[in-house]
């Protein structure tokens, strides 16, 4: 499976002005046990871990809890640290397509101090539209996403990249 790197662009919405993108990617430390087995942390999760039988496979998981990660502590409204810097020995896991969207909308709104009330005036629809968009367990169109983005001021950019 090739990897996908969402990146929020941060700056306008507007052609011709410039901006910073944020990748969505957290470093994860890949390490291999007495067993063989890959073991994988994240430094910017302490209580994250998963492993795999080989690379490939520890990277897959790496992937998936990482989403589930994300996913509780949007859920639980928490606050999510930023991705550290990428030090000698780790390698950058993606964040899921599945809750990339979800992740750019709760850190914009965050960031901006704006309610789920004040979301969804921006967009004329009901606070619980905005609240389904934000929940993990919710299936939402990535262009109800992209919408909410745009009315912060950002936008969604996915880029395919090869694999390191």
């Amino acid at each position: 499976m090739l990897p996908v790197m969402v990146s929020l662009d941060l700056g306008a919405a507007i052609l011709g002005v410039t901006t910073m993108v944020q990748e969505f990617s957290y470093p994860a430390v890949f390490q291999t046990d007495e067993a063989g087995r890959v073991l994988v942390s994240f430094p910017d999760f302490p209580h994250a871990h998963t492993d795999g039988a080989n690379v490939e496979e520890a990277f897959e998981e790496s992937i998936d809890c990482l989403g589930s990660v994300l996913a509780e502590a949007i859920g639980a409204r928490e606050l999510i640290p930023s991705p550290s810097k990428l030090e000698r020995g780790e390698r950058a896991v993606p964040v899921p397509f599945w809750i990339a969207g979800k992740l750019a909308l709760y850190l914009s709104m965050r960031d901006q101090g704006i309610s789920n009330s004040e979301l969804a005036r921006r967009l004329g629809v009901r606070e619980t539209t905005v609240r389904r968009m934000l929940n993990p367990d919710q299936n939402t169109r990535m262009e109800k996403i992209q919408a909410a983005l745009h009315v912060l001021g950002k936008r969604v950019v996915v880029a395919v990249r090869d694999a390191a």
